[in-house]
């Protein structure tokens, strides 16, 4: 075994559903009014698994993720719902937290991997002061244990931990900020991980290294992960279950295999013949049709039926909630059986 896999992690992989949403609603209050981001989101994350979540830009991802860890701008508010955690056989509502319980929840039980790793860290402290402070700042007044317990896991994510730990950001490239950023959000032995856009902004070997990095942590360390992604090949590597959200809805919910391969949404559909073919002959690019809606002023009925092949005068009216389509499938359509139908004569090439 090598040294890298070698690294200490406490965590083990739990049982039951460590956390759970109900009824979760966040708006952004401007002047023009309240931008309804997330609307009525319920989600049950299983201990061990990886879940996520796809769509458009806007369409609610980062700001439910920021919204779990109560990392939200002040323009923004938890309107309605629940957030529940748990571990060893204790519950917390994470809304109901006070500011120094919230900072003992935080990066000990569920930290957050930012889209931006240059922008999560101070640019004028090095790494180790960081990690140090972040470490002390949950109670660690061991310098030299905590100093063993960052360059173990500046090795696990395949760093040069003595050279990196001393470095300024600026010092490293994205994707050695990327992974000096898991390792931080790593330090504290957190139960859920929430990782906004992971590869965004990185060459295609940074990225394979980044993907290769979580897998293990996946595998080997049975971490629960929530990954928010444009990029539906790595959600179709990685996750165990999808969750498509539109105009700040989960739409379709299902395991990887229901979402890329027996998609009941035309919406999650679309996304999925969006993504091009790389190997074949040449085919034009399909595309949505429309825009995502404002989501100040969303429109009637299904949010989607401005832009979906499918629409009747009841998506016109009605907005559909999410219903049993198969083994553990959700779908919020009222034509999902069309999209099975159109399957059966047009199917899906992979995008993994």
């Amino acid at each position: 075994m090598s040294e890298s896999q070698q690294v200490i992690l406490n965590h083990e992989a739990g049982s039951g559903v460590p956390l759970t949403l109900r009824n979760v609603s966040i708006v952004y209050r401007t002047r023009k009014g309240e931008v309804q981001a997330v609307r009525d989101v319920s989600l049950d994350l299983h201990a061990g698994e990886s879940i996520a979540l796809i769509g458009e830009s806007g369409s609610g991802k980062t700001t439910l993720g920021l919204g779990i860890v109560r990392l939200l701008v002040k323009s923004a508010e938890v309107t309605a719902g629940e957030i529940t955690y748990r571990r060893d056989g204790k519950e917390i509502g994470v809304l109901a937290l006070n500011k120094n319980a919230l900072r003992e929840f935080r990066w000990k039980e569920c930290s957050m991997v930012f889209q931006s790793a240059l922008n999560a860290f101070n640019p004028v402290i090095r790494i180790w002061d960081q990690m140090r402070d972040t470490a002390q700042s949950h109670g660690w007044k061991d310098k030299k244990a905590i100093r063993q317990r960052s360059l173990e896991l500046l090795r696990f994510v395949q760093l040069d931990a003595d050279r990196v730990i001393d470095a300024y950001p600026h010092e490293l490239s994205g994707g050695m900020r990327q992974r000096v950023l898991i390792a931080l959000s790593l330090l504290l032995d957190p139960q859920v991980l929430i990782l906004d856009e992971p590869t965004t902004a990185l060459d295609i070997l940074t990225q394979r290294t980044i993907i290769d990095l979580l897998r293990k942590l996946k595998d080997e360390q049975h971490f629960t992960m929530i990954f928010i992604s444009h990029d539906l090949a790595i959600a179709a590597e990685l996750a165990d279950r999808i969750a498509t959200m539109y105009a700040g809805r989960i739409v379709e919910l299902g395991s990887s295999d229901d979402i890329f391969y027996r998609p009941r949404h035309p919406y999650t559909l679309g996304l999925i013949r969006a993504v091009p073919k790389v190997v074949g002959d040449f085919q034009e690019l399909f595309s949505i049709p429309g825009s995502p809606p404002d989501l100040i002023d969303l429109p009637s009925g299904c949010k989607f039926h401005p832009r979906c092949p499918y629409a009747t005068d009841r998506c016109r009216e009605e907005e559909p909630d999410l219903e049993t389509v198969g083994p553990d499938h959700m779908a919020a359509c009222w034509h999902w059986q069309d999209v099975e139908k159109e399957l059966q004569t047009k199917p899906l090439h992979s995008v993994a």
